[in-house]
């Protein structure tokens, strides 16, 4: 088995390889709800909360990489016309807390 820094080396070669940075055209298709649940993933594990440990994949991906995913799920909520909705979400999940 694999340490976690084993894995992050392997990952940023992957990441290193040419043509990484290409960017693709994805038809994707899926529900309003799946989109929420997207989003809620992605900040969740942008948010880091003492995940980013020596050999975290999330530690050695470049900042402006974590920022163009940030974009993307931006996108699809408002694209999905769920910007507002999440934003109550997230105020009541910070009541909670």
């Amino acid at each position: 088995m694999m340490t976690s820094s084993e894995v992050a080396q392997v990952f940023d070669t992957i990441l290193s390889i040419p043509g990484m940075n290409e960017v693709v055209k994805i038809d994707l298709k899926i529900s309003r709800k799946n989109v929420l649940l997207l989003n809620h993933v992605i900040e969740r594990g942008l948010a880091g909360k003492g995940d980013e440990k020596e050999g975290s994949l999330l530690a050695i991906v470049p900042k402006e990489n974590l920022s163009d995913l940030k974009t993307i799920v931006e996108d699809c909520l408002l694209k999905a016309g769920l910007v507002e909705l999440s934003e109550k979400l997230k105020g009541l999940a910070v009541k909670q807390n």
